[in-house]
């Protein structure tokens, strides 16, 4: 999703409000992901899945 944002912002389709509200639900998620992560004890390396001939998640 955040590439795909990128692509986005740098290909000037999106206003500045929708960047702005892009960027808050960014941050939003992240916090969310945090708590789930400490509420079910997983680290970062848990959640980073292979994908095949893609590589890793992140």
């Amino acid at each position: 999703m955040e590439r795909q944002a990128i692509r986005r912002m740098e290909g000037d389709s999106l206003t500045d409000a929708q960047i702005e509200r892009m960027g808050i639900a960014f941050q939003k998620m992240e916090v969310t992901v945090e708590e789930l992560k400490n509420r079910f004890g997983f680290c970062d390396n848990d959640l980073n899945i292979d994908l095949g001939p893609l590589g890793k998640l992140f």
